[in-house]
């Protein structure tokens, strides 16, 4: 698990390695920059790196014996057997990362001559070939080798051949990849917006419209980062990137390769499909076991934390792999998540790592955790001292994220027709706004060009189609993990996001995952299949966040809710809807304060209040 970064078009090694610096805290183990001046321009390829698999060596950039180069964020969990199936290619390493440039070398056709220089015109700020999205673009001859990988990833790779970068992301974007084009036409991409700050011309600035949906949704929709045209590279999609006889970035192909749907089969047989889900979950937790480093668990106490758990205790004691430590935080020993935690520890007999956060946490801390979450959640503080307490003593964790979307495990879910309300009311609240006039298409912000709670929220299945495909997933729950985590040199794993639990996931009838007040009744179905205890398994889901520190959470807004309704007036268009949510209201401030306000990164050590009373101007 890695930072990665890069420039094609403008730009110098200097600047790449300034840019490849801002993710340090991704890469702990090393920093390398490969940069080529070309015939119009300049590549540019950055790697912070993580050192989780072959450790010793698989630095990177890697370069293939035919010159082309690969940058990684990841981790490929098939890898040994693409090495097994590839004879032909002379590989240096014994890692992983190496199994996606030998896939491309032994799959790629590269031409003795260069081609011409790309052509492109003008779309939603990104010069574009016109066939960029039509079927045959040059994105799609690589959608057949991006799929035998199976893992986690963002990845780009240069072949100086074909004079071609390629962007790329895994599935369910569980790696994140951001890009923005800058006034001369040079193409940045990066881990996090954060190391975009490295290069000297870009200005961060906040994307107004793209802030009202994720204040009305509650999380950002699509591509879209809450920062004015930087996109993210779109989960499950290939984008091939060239530059034209003027040195600019030109965007030539895009193509998916990858489509997760849910799709209920009523003919299962309830028993069957439990087995399977249990099976499938342990498949996915066993490849995220395989590491050359200490692995730990986040154990919250919640129904999916611990399933991880009992199935890692299984994996343990049938293979040779150690019994992974737990780690949990919360804000008092009464808390009753803690309590839940302990017993699943105690039932398993795993070392226990507790830690009882201390008062004012808050206060002291959320301004460092705005600068690594690049987002407005002021809730959900524990992620920090959770992660930074486990990367004392493991690289990598095990999570229980992406259970709730898969299995129904919202609130929300059991009754969809007001949340459709909530969020059409939120959404009125937004002057000016059209829901139904976004400019959208492949490799632009957003997937699609209008929003409909009515008809998104019209059936269990609709809504979590709409939250896997559009954000709440890969941009909140999976956002969290990846920045809080990596921003203390942690790789965060999760078991329940492998590709055959999902598929099994997706056949389940919607009341088998939600009936009434109840919610993941198939996977707690089969959860009673192990030794997890019964009181475990029928725990309701408890609100991350609020439940883990009630008390310090509310006392923060009960403190500053006047200051946050005072705030809202300096956020025009979207003053009347932060009036409604005092905690967005504080959460856009501190936001403001970090990410727009000059030296961010040197104000996020200090104390909230000495932030959020001094901002710079906001658009």
């Amino acid at each position: 698990m890695c930072g990665i970064s890069g420039l094609l078009g403008q730009g110098s090694s200097d600047i790449a390695a300034e840019i490849a610096k801002c993710l340090a805290h991704r890469g702990p183990d090393g920093c390398d920059v490969f940069s080529d001046e070309l015939e119009k321009g300049t590549i540019s390829l950055g790697h912070s790196r993580l050192s989780i698999i072959d450790i010793a060596d698989s630095n990177q950039p890697i370069v293939s014996p035919r010159g082309v180069v690969l940058i990684h964020n990841g981790e490929i969990y098939n890898f040994r057997k693409i090495r097994e199936s590839i004879s032909n290619y002379a590989w240096s390493t014994s890692g992983d990362s190496e199994a996606i440039i030998a896939l491309h070398s032994n799959s790629v056709e590269t031409r003795p001559v260069a081609p011409e220089f790309a052509r492109g015109v003008m779309n939603c700020g990104i010069m574009q070939d016109p066939r960029a999205t039509e079927p045959g673009n040059p994105a799609e001859k690589h959608v057949q080798w991006v799929s035998k990988l199976s893992g986690i990833w963002s990845f780009a790779i240069w072949d100086p051949a074909l004079r071609e970068l390629i962007l790329c992301r895994d599935p369910m974007g569980v790696k994140p990849l951001v890009r923005t084009i800058l006034h001369d036409g040079t193409l940045l991409f990066a881990s996090e917006v954060k190391a975009l700050y490295g290069h000297p011309e870009f200005i961060a600035r906040p994307d107004i419209v793209s802030l009202g949906i994720r204040l009305a949704f509650e999380y950002p929709l699509d591509r879209t980062t809450l920062f004015e045209g930087v996109t993210q590279v779109a989960q499950g999609t290939i984008e091939t990137w060239s530059l034209d006889g003027r040195g600019r970035a030109i965007l030539t192909g895009v193509s998916n390769y990858s489509w997760d749907a849910f799709e209920p089969m009523h003919e299962l047989d309830f028993d069957s499909q439990s087995s399977l889900l249990l099976e499938t979950l342990k498949s996915g937790v066993k490849d995220r076991m395989i590491s050359d480093v200490p692995v730990g668990m986040v154990l919250s106490g919640g129904l999916d934390s611990s399933l991880i758990a009992t199935l890692a205790k299984e994996i343990s004691e049938e293979t040779s792999c150690p019994l992974p430590e737990c780690w949990t935080v919360a804000g008092s020993e009464e808390n009753p998540d803690l309590t839940a935690s302990r017993i699943v520890a105690s039932s398993l007999d795993m070392e226990h790592h507790i830690s009882i956060l201390p008062d004012g946490i808050f206060w002291k801390k959320l301004p460092l955790f705005a600068w690594n979450g690049e987002d407005l959640d002021i809730s959900v503080l524990f992620w920090q001292p959770l992660f930074d307490a486990m990367s004392r003593t493991v690289r990598v964790g095990l999570c229980g994220q992406g259970a709730d979307e898969l299995h129904g495990g919202y609130s929300r879910y059991s009754s969809l027709s007001n949340h459709s309300k909530i969020i059409e009311s939120r959404l009125k609240l937004l002057p000016d706004f059209d829901p139904n006039s976004l400019p959208s298409g492949p490799g632009h912000p957003w997937a699609e060009s209008e929003i409909s709670p009515i008809l998104t929220y019209s059936s269990l299945e609709s809504a979590l189609q709409f939250e896997i495909d559009r954000g709440q997933l890969s941009n909140f729950q999976l956002r969290l993990a990846d920045r809080h985590s990596m921003a203390v040199g942690l790789e965060a794993r999760v078991p329940f996001l492998s590709k055959s639990h999902r598929e099994e996931s997706y056949k389940l009838p919607a009341d088998w995952r939600v009936s009434g007040i109840n919610e993941k009744i198939a996977l707690r179905s089969a959860a009673k299949l192990t030794s997890l205890p019964s009181e475990i398994i029928s725990r309701p889901k408890m609100p991350a966040g609020t439940a883990t520190t009630p008390s310090m959470y509310h006392a923060l807004l009960q403190e500053l809710e006047p200051h946050a309704i005072e705030w809202s007036e300096d956020y025009g268009d979207l003053a009347p809807i932060l009036k409604k949510q005092p905690d967005m209201a504080i959460g856009i401030r501190l936001f403001h304060a970090i990410h727009f306000t000059e030296d961010g990164a040197e104000r996020s050590g200090k104390d909230l209040m000495t932030v959020i009373d001094d901002v710079g101007d906001w658009a």
